[in-house]
């Protein structure tokens, strides 16, 4: 069921958007992969990134590959499934296991105290995928490597308990295949947030024991509604929705995640990355429920989508959608929204340009070629990089130069997930607080997901960074630096390039965390 009401009035422009839309035959174009439908400047890049049209079909026969590569590592005793990978590599498989309820432990994070308590549990019958679409991924590859170490100072071969992922003729494929490895060569003509389909999803979610072919039948079943030129095609429908509205300002696109499930987090990915470009694009806010702040009550600039709702929300301004699809439908209905809301935007849904500055200027501190950064204040354990001399002043410093009709705080926090799973709670504090839309992302796995359009998309943000010292560093093997350098350098990175784009950001460091946490906490909540 996909419910789409419009609830201001723009009636009369959305209904001539997708009636030009259907007379154009937009949506029967995407699907015959027209790389045309977004002007000149995006037709070089769309020409080799539209195969995830096609890929209920085209990834067919890597189901039978996949569930007897399973049955051999079972009957290894090789039955915990780790994946390595960051954005496009991670999300989908997060979701696809979760969604199935079977195991799949994520590891998408430098965060060296996440890293090393991954590699301690169950590593004789673990088997890991390391997943990398470009193979140059930093954080995987030192994941790789550092569980490579592991296994070998256990005495187990690690090409018994790895299985790769990648592009044909990517580093990691030679490097792969020199080493024995179990490889999987993805559609290269895939850009990573449209791969929930290719082996990048299917490979870790199979292993893990998730029904891939039913999957595909999802997507499969969809694909005659979604490729409609018909105004009853839901992804025409919820694309021209969201352009449309992008045209009014309308630049948050509130999701509450019924499901549970995180596909949110998924949406999120590639939503933002996809439309956060040239000062354009539209913000995905994630929260749980529907009763959460920034949902109910909503603002203004906002797009109200229920996922795994049963009826259209009522937004108290904005536009109201709910979407309750299975899961690979529903995979194939974003895609296509976006790519559809990305033509009435402007912008090219396949690239993002401002990704590699974060990373750049994370592998300049690490090779000791930028400013490594200094506190400008410190109070009681926390060092403070931004304006105050306390934590509260730096914090009030930071909240008032937020933009209370049109703008957002991104909260963005480089510590481990799963420790501290319980602060994502402050998301909901904020949003009470200052009556505006507050995005919650984990460090470094938000630098390829939103990060994108903190840089590029609507310059309207404020951002707030919570670092610390981890219990104990970890060395990454063959690297001369640390996971807990790099994850110092791609916050101060981040900051850096943010700052350099002229976003008011605030770093709070924690020397010591769990007590650091409790101080941030209660000085976000006054």
């Amino acid at each position: 069921m996909v419910q789409i009401a419009l609830t201001v009035p723009v009636q009369h422009e959305f209904e001539t958007a997708l009636r030009e839309a259907i007379e154009q035959r937009v949506a029967s174009r995407i699907a015959a992969q027209d790389a045309t439908l977004w002007g000149p400047d995006a037709e070089p890049e769309a020409s080799i990134r539209l195969s995830w049209t096609q890929l209920a079909d085209a990834s067919r026969p890597l189901v039978a590959e996949i569930i007897e590569l399973r049955e051999q590592l079972a009957s290894k005793g090789l039955d915990r499934v780790v994946l390595c990978g960051m954005g496009g590599s991670s999300l989908a498989p997060e979701v696809i296991c979760d969604t199935a309820g079977v195991p799949l432990t994520v590891l998408d994070s430098s965060q060296p105290d996440m890293v090393r308590a991954a590699i301690a549990d169950g590593l004789e019958r673990t088997i890991v995928v390391v997943s990398s679409k470009s193979g140059g991924t930093v954080e995987t590859d030192s994941q790789r490597r550092a569980y490579e170490q592991a296994f070998t100072d256990s005495g187990l071969d690690p090409v018994d308990h790895i299985v790769v992922v990648t592009d044909p003729g990517s580093p990691l494929d030679d490097e792969a295949t020199k080493a024995g490895y179990r490889v999987f060569r993805a559609d290269p003509h895939v850009g990573g947030r449209y791969s929930a389909l290719t082996a990048f999803g299917l490979v870790p979610s199979g292993l893990a024991g998730a029904d891939i072919g039913g999957l595909l039948d999802q997507a499969a079943g969809a694909q005659a509604a979604l490729y409609a030129d018909d105004a009853d095609n839901p992804a025409l429908r919820l694309g021209v929705l969201i352009g449309v509205a992008n045209r009014h300002r309308v630049d948050k696109l509130v999701l509450a995640d019924q499901t549970r499930h995180g596909v949110g987090d998924w949406i999120e990915q590639l939503v933002a990355e996809s439309t956060g470009k040239l000062g354009k694009g539209v913000l995905p806010v994630v929260v749980p429920f529907e009763n959460a702040v920034n949902f109910n009550p909503s603002t203004a600039d906002s797009i109200l989508v229920s996922i795994g709702g049963t009826d259209a929300p009522e937004a108290q301004s904005g536009y109201a959608a709910a979407l309750d699809v299975d899961l690979g439908a529903q995979m194939l209905l974003w895609e296509v929204a976006v790519v559809v809301a990305g033509r009435i935007i402007g912008i090219n849904p396949f690239d993002q340009p401002d990704v590699e500055s974060a990373k750049q200027a994370a592998r300049e501190l690490l090779s000791g070629g930028g400013e490594v950064p200094t506190p400008d204040a410190s109070d009681n354990g926390i060092d403070i990089y931004g304006d105050g001399s306390t934590v509260d002043d730096a914090v009030t410093a930071l909240l008032g130069k937020l933009d209370l009709q049109h703008g957002y705080l991104a909260v963005q926090v480089y510590l481990d997930r799963i420790a501290y799973a319980d602060f994502a709670g402050v998301r909901e504090v904020l949003a009470q607080r200052l009556g505006r839309p507050v995005t919650f992302g984990w460090g470094p796995r938000f630098l390829h997901s939103t990060g994108q359009y903190h840089k590029g998309g609507t310059p309207n943000g404020v951002f707030l960074q919570v670092t610390g010292t981890p219990a104990e560093d970890l060395a990454v093997p063959g690297r001369d630096f640390t996971f807990g350098s790099f994850i110092d350098s791609q916050a101060a990175g981040d900051a850096a390039v943010l700052r350099d784009h002229g976003r008011p950001v605030l770093r709070l460091h924690l020397s010591d965390i769990g007590p650091g946490l409790q101080r941030v906490r209660a000085v976000l909540g006054q």
